[in-house]
């Protein structure tokens, strides 16, 4: 990447950005905010996790937004019965008696964890230290996954039966918890004259994997204000029950709040909002604007929010004030 400062990189960014949403568009209606999330996860090397009913497009955007990212992808449909084999890979033996490893689907630079709910804690767990890590190890050997890696699960949430409900270290793996509600009137209809008239959208390539991963430093490398930083800090420890900067609504409702991560999320995840609203450092707002889907799971409220119907949307929107 050949650009004079980083100020032209940052620009150069924005116009990505645009061209990538352009793109998508083509085949997702309505879900602005869902496309800017997901692609603020990936410029922040983030993972994510779509929370919505079956037919809101979860599993499409994911394959829209691989076709217009020049990356390996591979979609692993999770149910009761997979092993961690079966996404990590095995090792076999050859034709020369000497054991081969066999890389699984999990090999690739975007992997789409279908329904991650439905597979059990065992082979979750085979996930843990790939979206940490970005490696797996097999029989006492590591092997170190391709660069840039992202993990995007979706997850039904009202079909509970035969379901597995994620480990909150696994939860905490995921940058973003985004949920997809139902398209308003005007978009259904773009959606069902767009996709019964036998219409053909091609998606054009707008992004290598060598772009990807020099766009990634740049947002770390993005400057940000001692006051921002520490107004994502303190956020984030706003949540956590009993402690020095606990609220009183958190005191309430909260059995237990966001942990470190969430901080460096915050941080990064405002990084990147900026940059892609033509900015060159971030602010408060860009803070605000992707603490809802980055503090969501990471919170545990209490019986008493169960009782008195207080979600956790309404515990940091009030934080937020």
């Amino acid at each position: 990447m050949n650009f004079r400062t980083e100020v032209e990189a940052a620009n150069a960014l924005k116009s990505k950005y645009d061209a990538l949403l352009s793109e998508i568009k083509k085949k997702i209606y309505g879900q602005d905010d869902i496309i800017k999330e997901v692609l603020i996860s990936i410029f922040s090397n983030g993972h994510c996790l779509l929370v919505g009913v079956p037919g809101l497009a979860k599993t499409l955007l994911v394959n829209t937004i691989s076709q217009a990212l020049d990356l390996k992808y591979q979609r692993i449909q999770f149910t009761p019965d997979l092993m961690p084999s079966d996404i990590i890979g095995t090792e076999i033996l050859n034709s020369d008696r000497q054991f081969k490893f066999i890389q699984g689907p999990l090999f690739a630079n975007i992997i789409l964890a279908d329904e991650i709910n439905r597979t059990p804690p065992k082979t979750q767990s085979a996930l843990l230290e790939a979206m940490q890590e970005k490696e797996v190890t097999v029989n006492g050997k590591n092997y170190q996954l391709d660069k840039p890696f992202f993990v995007l699960a979706t997850q039904n949430p009202i079909e509970q039966e035969g379901t597995y409900p994620l480990p909150e270290a696994q939860l905490d793996r995921f940058m973003f918890s985004i949920y997809l509600d139902y398209p308003s009137f005007e978009d259904e209809i773009s959606i069902v004259e767009n996709t019964t008239s036998g219409k053909i959208f091609e998606i054009e390539t707008i992004m290598s994997a060598q772009e990807i991963s020099y766009y990634q430093s740049l947002i770390q490398k993005v400057p940000i204000n001692r006051n921002v930083l520490e107004y994502a800090v303190t956020l984030a420890a706003k949540t956590r029950p009993n402690t020095e900067h606990a609220s009183s609504i958190t005191n309430k409702y909260i059995n237990w709040g966001a942990g470190p991560r969430a901080s460096q999320y915050l941080v990064i995840g405002a990084k990147a909002h900026a940059i892609i609203s033509g900015k060159y450092s971030p602010d408060i707002e860009d803070v605000k604007a992707v603490a809802v889907s980055i503090l969501r799971h990471r919170i545990m409220k209490n019986y008493k929010a169960e009782a008195e119907g207080v979600s956790i949307e309404n515990i940091i929107e009030e934080l937020l004030k």
